[in-house]
C-alpha cells in the first residue's frame, strides 16, 4: 500500500503538486492561466505604502529602529562636510573618518580613508524618508528637512570635479531627493534633485560606461583624474533611479536621461538570448544593474529586458549562489563549473556582500515578483532575507559597518575594516523595505509574501477597512496564524506564497502544506507558488497555514556533492565549531531541534553536533558547510 501524508483537500494536494514540478526554463517568459497576469499585458501587482504596515517586535523591527537612531544621531555638519569642502564653504564639524571624507586617499586594500566621500549620503536620506513613511515619528522629518536645507547652498559642479565615482554619488542623491519628495512630503525636493542633476550632469559620461577600461579611457579623454579606481564607477545603474524620478513627477529629462544608462552591449543583449555573461562581473552593481532592466520593461515595455532580468536572475541562483542565497566572492560573479564557490571556502572570508547585495537581490525580486506574480520569486527573496541580512551585526554610531558575511571553513562576524562603507547606506534601505517585501495586492486580492510579524492595514473597494494580523513560529517552525480585523463582512482573495520546499515528493511520501479557516480545512489551489483563499471575510475570521520544514543538504557546487550545508525550510543551518566534524547526510538530516532554543543537534560518533542560523550567531566560529560520508 502507498503510505501518503493524509491531505486537507484534493484541491490543495494537486495544486502544491503542479507547483512543486513546475519549472521556468531560463529565457522563457511564464505562461499563466487566465486567473494571472500575463507580464507582457497586465499591470503589475502594487505595493502597499511603508506606513500601511506595521512590523511586530523582532529581528526586522529591532534594526529597523536601530539604524534609524543611528542616522539620527549623525553630526549635520559631519555630513555635509564633504560637500561644503568641495564647494569651498566653511565646513566646521568633525570629520566622519572612513570612507566618507572629503581627504587625500589614505588608501588600504579594503578601500581606506576618504575612499568614496559623501557616498552614504543620499542612502541615509532615503532611508530618513522611508522611515518618516513608515512610522510619521515628526523627529525623522525635522532631521530630513534640516539636512535637505544645509545640503541646497552646497550644491555644485565643484562636487564632481575630478570626483572618483561621480554616478556613484548622484545616483543616491537621485533616491534620496525622490524619496524625500514621495515619503516624507519634502515639497522642495524636485526642485533640489533639479538643481544637483545640473551640477552633476557635466560630469557624468554622454552614455552608460561598463567599469574598469572604458571608464578610464572616458575620464582620460575629459581631462580627469585616472587612477585605477576611478574605473570602478557605476554609471550602469542608474537608469533605476531616472525612471523613477520620471515616474513620480520630477520631469521629463529623466525619461529621456534613464535609457542612455541602460548596458545593453555586453549585458542585457547577452542576457536576454540567455548567454551568461556574468562572470568577472562586480557582484553587487551588476545585479542592482538588472533593476534597472526591471525599470526599462515596466516603463516602456521592453521585453528584451524582462528576459534579460529572469535570465540573470536564474543564472544567480542556480551558478553563483550558496545555500543561504548570498553569492559573489570576493565581489565577483564566478565562472560556473570551476569550483570557485568550492573554493572560496578555504581562500576568502569575503564572501557576501550582505547589506550592498541583499538590497539589490530584494529589489530585483519585488520587481519580478510584482510582474510575474511568481512565488518563486518571493522564495528566493526570503532565502536572503533570512541567511544573510537579518543576521548582520549592527550598524555603530562611530560608522563600524558589517560588510561581508563570512561562509569560510572557519566563519565569523566582523566589521568591515574601514568605517562608514557603501554597505552603512544600504543597511537602513533594507531595514526599512521589509515592510513592502511583505504584502501586494491587485484590485481585491491580497497577496501574502514574507511570513515576517506584522499587521497590514487596507482598504480594499467595498470600503471594508482590513486589518490583517500576521504571527506564527515562522521560519524556526512551519506555523503562520492570519486573523482578519475588518469594519464590515467583504470579498476578497487571501494569496499565501507556498515555497517551493514545502511541496515536495520524497520517494512515495508526500509532504504539503495545510491551510485552515476558523479551524476548518478549506480549498485552496496553488498556483505559481501562491495558494487562494478567496471568501467572504468577516472580523475575526482566522487562517492557519501549516508548512512542513524538510531538512535538506545542498552542495557548495555539482563538482563537489559531499560538500553540504544543512537547510531547514528556508533556513540554513550553520554548525558551530571550527573543526572539520565527522559526520554523515543521515546524522544531518535526522538533526533535532533542542527544546525551547533556536538550535538544533546532530549525533555524531564524537557528540553532538550543534546548529543554528545566521540570525543567532554572535561571536562564535561556525561552518556553512560540511564535508559528509
Amino acid at each position: 500500500m502507498t503510505t501518503r501524508r493524509k491531505f486537507l483537500t484534493d484541491g490543495l494536494k494537486a495544486g502544491a503538486v503542479a507547483s512543486a514540478a513546475m519549472q521556468l526554463a531560463p529565457g522563457v517568459l511564464p505562461k499563466l492561466s487566465a486567473e494571472s497576469a500575463n507580464p507582457l499585458k497586465a499591470k503589475p501587482l502594487q505595493e502597499f505604502s511603508y506606513g500601511d504596515v506595521v512590523l511586530a517586535p523582532g529581528r526586522a523591527q529591532s534594526q529597523f529602529e536601530h539604524t534609524q537612531s543611528v542616522l539620527l544621531g549623525i553630526n549635520e555638519d559631519s555630513l555635509l562636510k564633504p560637500f561644503r569642502l568641495r564647494a569651498g564653504l566653511p565646513a566646521p564639524g568633525p570629520d566622519m573618518g572612513g570612507w566618507y571624507d572629503d581627504t587625500s586617499l589614505e588608501k588600504t586594500p579594503s578601500g581606506g580613508h576618504g575612499f568614496a566621500p559623501a557616498e552614504t549620503f543620499g542612502q541615509w536620506l532615503s532611508s530618513l524618508a522611508r522611515g518618516y513613511a513608515a512610522t510619521g515619528d515628526p523627529a525623522v522629518k525635522a532631521k530630513l528637512e534640516k539636512l535637505l536645507a544645509l545640503y541646497e547652498p552646497t550644491i555644485s559642479p565643484k562636487f564632481y570635479t575630478n570626483f572618483r565615482f561621480p554616478a556613484y554619488d548622484y545616483d543616491k542623491m537621485v533616491i534620496a531627493l525622490i524619496d524625500a519628495h514621495q515619503f516624507a512630503g519634502i515639497s522642495n525636493a524636485f526642485d533640489l534633485l533639479n538643481k544637483t542633476t545640473d551640477a552633476a550632469e557635466p560630469h557624468l559620461p554622454p552614455h552608460v560606461l561598463d567599469r574598469d577600461a572604458p571608464q578610464i579611457a572616458w575620464r582620460k579623454a575629459t581631462g580627469q583624474s585616472t587612477t585605477p579606481d576611478m574605473g570602478w564607477d557605476e554609471s550602469y545603474t542608474m537608469a533605476e533611479n531616472l525612471y523613477l524620478a520620471a515616474q513620480r513627477g520630477a520631469g521629463e529629462r529623466y525619461r529621456v536621461m534613464a535609457p542612455k544608462y541602460l548596458l545593453d552591449e555586453g549585458y542585457f543583449d547577452p542576457l536576454s538570448e540567455n548567454k551568461n555573461v556574468l562572470p568577472g562581473h562586480h557582484a553587487y552593481s551588476f545585479c542592482n544593474a538588472l533593476s534597472s532592466a526591471m525599470q526599462a520593461y515596466m516603463v516602456g515595455g521592453s521585453e528584451k529586458h524582462l528576459r534579460a532580468a529572469m535570465n540573470a536572475h536564474e543564472m544567480i541562483i542556480t551558478t553563483q549562489s550558496y545555500a543561504t542565497g548570498g553569492w559573489g566572492p570576493d565581489e565577483t560573479f564566478r565562472e560556473p563549473g570551476t569550483g570557485a564557490l568550492y573554493a572560496s571556502l578555504t581562500n576568502t572570508k569575503h564572501t557576501f556582500e550582505t547589506p550592498c547585495g541583499s538590497y539589490a537581490h530584494t529589489k530585483l525580486t519585488r520587481y519580478l515578483l510584482r510582474v510575474t506574480r511568481d512565488g518563486k520569486y518571493g522564495d528566493s527573496m526570503e532565502r536572503v532575507v533570512y541567511n544573510t541580512v537579518l543576521g548582520a551585526k549592527d550598524l555603530q554610531p562611530d560608522g563600524h559597518s558589517f560588510y561581508y558575511s563570512d561562509y569560510s571553513n572557519s566563519g565569523t562576524k566582523f566589521y568591515h575594516d574601514d568605517r562608514w562603507p557603501c554597505c552603512a547606506g544600504t543597511l537602513p534601505q533594507v531595514a526599512a523595505d521589509y515592510r513592502i517585501l511583505s504584502y501586494f495586492h491587485d484590485g481585491d486580492a491580497v497577496y501574502v509574501n514574507l511570513y515576517l510579524p506584522s499587521t497590514l492595514k487596507w482598504t480594499n473597494s467595498h470600503g471594508a477597512h482590513v486589518e490583517l494580523v500576521q504571527s506564527g513560529g515562522y521560519p524556526l517552525d512551519g506555523n503562520v496564524q492570519v486573523v482578519v480585523k475588518t469594519s464590515k463582512a467583504s470579498d476578497f482573495a487571501l494569496k499565501m506564497r507556498i515555497p517551493a520546499w514545502a511541496s515536495e515528493l520524497e520517494g512515495d511520501l508526500v509532504h504539503l502544506p495545510q491551510i485552515r479557516v476558523n479551524g476548518q480545512p478549506v480549498q485552496a489551489p496553488i498556483e505559481l507558488g501562491f495558494a487562494k483563499i478567496a471568501r467572504r471575510w468577516k472580523d475575526g475570521d482566522r487562517v492557519e497555514l501549516t508548512l512542513p520544514m524538510p531538512m535538506r543538504l545542498e552542495a557548495i557546487d555539482p563538482q563537489h556533492p559531499e560538500t553540504v550545508a544543512l537547510v531547514r525550510g528556508p533556513l540554513v543551518l550553520f554548525a558551530l565549531t571550527e573543526d572539520a566534524p565527522k559526520v554523515s547526510r543521515e546524522q544531518l538530516l535526522a538533526a533535532s531541534r533542542m527544546p525551547g532554543q533556536a538550535v538544533w543537534q546532530a549525533k555524531t560518533e564524537a557528540g553532538p553536533l550543534l546548529l543554528t542560523p545566521f540570525t543567532e550567531i554572535h561571536e562564535e566560529r561556525y561552518r556553512t558547510y560540511l564535508a559528509v560520508g
